[in-house]
């Protein structure tokens, strides 16, 4: 009998190529708004600054020292604020422009629907757990043809914690009336998805699709392309 059941992917960064259809995105607001002409001359240099405080402030919210609501536009502000534009109104227009056309987007990760296809016909149990606001992640999993394979969506949103938070797997094993056994969690993220599920009693697979060094922790499984799946299930 197979140990597992349960599989529980992350889905940004994990399948779902964020970075590249992030980029795409924003560079559509970028030149919606005609940000060349308003002081920014380098749209690589824009999506630099702009990570960098996403990655600050979606540090910030998961801690829970700012909102939802703030995140969304200040991110983009800061980002506006470097090229000493100071246009709040605009932050907000290009956040709702962002945010409208982000799950619009269709890349995903090489071998995504074959390794999917491949764990739902061995009759794997497939659900997502991720961090992400719930109508734009549902959005995403429709517009990339993803939905089908995934039979709970537990997001941050609907289970009221974020990944690390035990809460969020404890929420997701009640609701897919998983056990912890029979549960993996597969996701590339280390402190979210790897440190997160284990400190729950969780197996993982660190998904490393950027080869980083991953010293410091040791899930179950590590892979670098999602095809390596195979050699698991």
């Amino acid at each position: 009998m197979k140990k597992y059941n349960h599989l529980f992917f992350d889905l940004d960064h994990t399948i779902w190529d964020f970075e590249t259809n992030a980029k795409e995105a924003m560079c559509q607001s970028f030149r919606e708004n005609n940000l060349f002409n308003k002081g920014i001359p380098d749209y690589e240099l824009f999506y630099e600054k702009y990570s960098e405080h996403n990655h600050r402030l979606w540090d910030r919210y998961s801690k829970g020292f700012i909102k939802q609501d703030e995140l969304k536009w200040k991110r983009i502000w800061l980002a506006l604020l470097d090229f000493k534009i100071a246009d709040e109104h605009l932050a907000k227009k290009m956040s709702g422009e962002f945010l409208s056309i982000l799950p619009q987007q269709k890349k995903v990760f090489p071998y995504t629907y074959e390794i999917l296809n491949y764990l739902k016909n061995k009759k794997y149990r497939l659900h997502l757990i991720t961090n992400g606001f719930n109508e734009i992640q549902y959005n995403k999993l429709r517009n990339a043809d993803l939905t089908d394979f995934f039979e709970e969506v537990i997001t941050s949103e609907v289970s009221g914690s974020l990944k690390p938070d035990k809460e969020i797997f404890s929420f997701a094993l009640k609701k897919t009336n998983a056990s912890v056994e029979e549960s993996i969690m597969i996701g590339d993220n280390i402190e979210a998805d790897i440190k997160g599920a284990q400190n729950f009693g969780m197996d993982t697979i660190f998904v490393n699709h950027i080869h980083m060094d991953a010293s410091n922790i040791t899930p179950t499984f590590e892979i670098r392309h999602l095809k390596e799946l195979e050699n698991i299930f």
